[in-house]
């Protein structure tokens, strides 16, 4: 890994409100860790770093430190803390260290290719493991490593083992068989739950109606001779009636004698 440039300015006061006022004015905060020296104060411009960072796919690379009035080092971004709403870079922590001392670091580890388990057969992409732990001399350090993936289907995954490294010069700590990526059958749809007007219908009980006897069944009477009967009944009613009906007519229509 090729070093680059990062400047800053040394800084004496420590504290949230001095801290704040340095990030009003366009500058972040920082601390370089060292084995060989206390810890020191520095500042950065903001911008410049923001710039300087946009030119790198990670944060773990070697720096050419330099702080004004001290001698230049060697260094590495440790960590960079970032405003949970806004993402601004609020914190800045950096470590010096020695080219001829190894170190253990975290690389990144970046996909590429697009799996015809996904392009072919509708399965998903699952990333598993982000980054992967060495380790060897900061001159060796890898800004990433690069995975094609594109060769996988439905089923099949890569782990750490089929991350490519130059063995003589870097040691892979993190476990072979880790799995860092695979592609996943495609997720069934899930059931709807069911609403709660649908759940208060389920929940209601059965109203079970009584049983309408059939034709044939002992005390029964089929539908069209019951209505049958029910008519002979009124037409034999109004057959008695009718002559009871013409008497008290004739009746009323006689002359009465005088």
């Amino acid at each position: 890994m090729k070093a680059v440039a990062l400047k800053a300015e040394p800084r004496t006061s420590l504290g949230k409100q001095p801290a704040g006022r340095l990030r009003r004015s366009g500058s972040v905060p920082g601390v370089v860790y060292g084995a060989e020296h206390k810890p020191q104060l520095v500042q950065l411009n903001e911008h410049d770093l923001v710039q300087f960072l946009k030119g790198h796919t990670s944060e773990h690379f070697l720096l050419d430190l330099e702080v004004t009035g001290c001698p230049p080092c060697k260094a590495l971004i440790k960590e960079i803390q970032r405003h949970s709403v806004s993402h601004r870079i609020v914190h800045v922590d950096l470590n010096a260290i020695s080219m001829t001392r190894k170190l253990r670091i975290e690389v990144p580890v970046k996909l590429v290719g697009e799996p015809v388990g996904v392009a072919q057969q509708g399965g998903v992409v699952d990333h598993m493991l982000r980054s992967v732990l060495v380790e060897c001399l900061p001159s060796d350090i890898p800004e990433q490593f690069v995975l094609d993936i594109a060769a996988l289907n439905v089923g099949e995954r890569l782990t750490v083992a089929n991350v490519a490294v130059d063995k003589a010069k870097i040691n892979v700590l993190s476990a072979a068989d880790l799995s860092i990526v695979a592609v996943a059958a495609p997720r069934a749809e899930e059931e709807v739950a069911p609403t709660a007007a649908e759940g208060a219908a389920a929940a209601e009980p059965e109203v079970l109606t009584a049983k309408k006897p059939e034709e044939g069944e002992e005390g029964a009477a089929p539908a069209g001779k019951e209505a049958a009967g029910k008519d002979a009944g009124k037409k034999e009613a109004g057959k008695a009636a009718a002559p009871a009906a013409d008497a008290a007519k004739k009746g009323a229509e006689a002359p009465k004698k005088k």
